[in-house]
């Protein structure tokens, strides 16, 4: 066992002693060696264990591989990153904003600009999820209806539906002028299967999963899978944590395949490390590219200036945005520094890889997060990995 695998055991392993995450596997792939822990079990208090390929909600880190989505459209010229989504999202087209965020839902001044894809690849719609308490804004209330948003279990109706409840509202700001967080992603979830003219999961598959091996990952499982599937949990505010309803029948296709992550799609930590490993690669895998170096370029860049990311503080920290993902700017932690890139779900998953290190890390637990601030448990996986590589390092298993 390596000093990796050591640590994390230890450290880790003390979130499932204690009883706050029932169940988690840590995926470490460190220039060309892969570590994989998984500890603990699929429910709380027993049954099943925890194994390599149990299979998570990852919410959030849904929005990296939509955006990837879309990119493979821009490289055959399906789409272009600076055209309008008018015509193939009219929902979206003759855009009002409101005079002021606090303003009546009816005091509005018409958009300066159409929305693009580059817009909704970088949170730029326009309009999103605001850290803001209560319902104190008419255009907060608004967008908090669970017909429109029901955070990761979905809106409950289909991608029409949805569009034309979302086109019946107001922008918070111009399009382009600020990041706002999710609601772009599940436009551009829609705008691919439009552009693509098949459903999203299909298109994802085709293009994505079939070609990397990702083949426990999707928007729902076949029955004989559903044994694998992690439950789902929150904190109970003591230490422990309580079962989170679950609405989702997943051996079927949900009505909303979110491309934001709500709901989003389901995924083991050995696929989403193989996702995470192309984009390191500049787009390549064993068997060919999914995606062109320019592209991943491109996605893994910072496009948000300062004053787009004013107010975005606690979401992004320090860093900012790429195409569907976070990317640092600066070292100011232990594991952070410029040109690291990936995110988190917020039912208890995080992902990054690190070209400076040629590293990916992937951390699934069951356990949803209560803001925006990443938890205990994500904070010590980095730290475990980033003060760990530098020693000798077995691998137990390879992908």
């Amino acid at each position: 066992m390596s000093v990796l695998e050591q640590r994390m055991r230890g450290v880790l392993g003390g979130f499932v002693a204690r009883g706050e995450v029932p169940g988690l596997v840590g995926l470490v792939h460190h220039r060309g060696e892969t570590h994989v822990v998984p500890m603990g079990t699929l429910e709380r208090g027993g049954g099943a264990a925890v194994a390599a390929d149990s299979i998570f909600r990852i919410a959030s880190l849904t929005k990296a591989v939509t955006a990837a989505a879309a990119m493979i459209l821009v490289e055959e010229c399906v789409l272009r990153i600076d055209d309008p989504i008018d015509d193939l999202v009219p929902e979206l087209a003759g855009r009002r904003v409101l005079r002021a965020l606090d303003a009546p839902l009816d005091d509005t001044v018409p958009a300066t600009r159409p929305i693009t894809v580059r817009d909704l690849l970088t949170f730029r719609l326009g309009t999103g999820q605001l850290l803001v308490e209560g319902d104190e804004l008419p255009i907060v209330r608004a967008m908090r209806d669970p017909r429109i948003d029901r955070g990761p279990d979905g809106p409950g109706s289909g991608p029409d539906e949805w569009l034309a409840r979302l086109g019946a509202l107001p922008l918070m700001f111009q399009p382009g002028e600020r990041w706002t967080y999710h609601t772009s992603a599940d436009v551009l979830g829609v705008l691919v299967a439009r552009a693509a003219g098949k459903p999203l999961h299909d298109f994802m598959t085709e293009r994505v999963f079939e070609p990397l091996g990702m083949r426990d990952t999707g928007y729902h499982l076949p029955a004989d899978k559903l044994h694998r599937l992690a439950a789902s949990y929150r904190p109970d505010g003591s230490g422990g944590v309580t079962p989170r309803p679950d609405p989702r029948v997943w051996h079927e296709p949900p009505a909303f395949p979110s491309g934001g992550g709500g709901p989003g799609l389901l995924s083991t930590a050995l696929d989403y490390a193989a996702f995470l490993r192309m984009l390191l690669e500049k787009g390549r895998h064993d068997g060919g590219r999914i995606l062109s170096r320019a592209s991943v370029e491109l996605m893994t860049a910072d496009h948000l200036s300062p004053a787009q990311k004013a107010g975005a503080e606690t979401f992004l920290g320090s860093g900012g945005w790429g195409f569907g993902m976070q990317v640092d700017t600066r070292a100011d932690r232990l594991y952070t520094r410029p040109g690291r890139f990936g995110w988190t779900g917020g039912l208890g998953t995080t992902a990054y890889a690190d070209p400076s290190e040629g590293l990916v890390g992937v951390l699934f637990t069951q356990v949803a997060m209560t803001s925006p601030v990443a938890p205990e448990v994500f904070e010590d996986f980095w730290t475990v990995t980033y003060t760990s590589i530098d020693q000798h390092l077995t691998p137990i298993s390879g992908r």
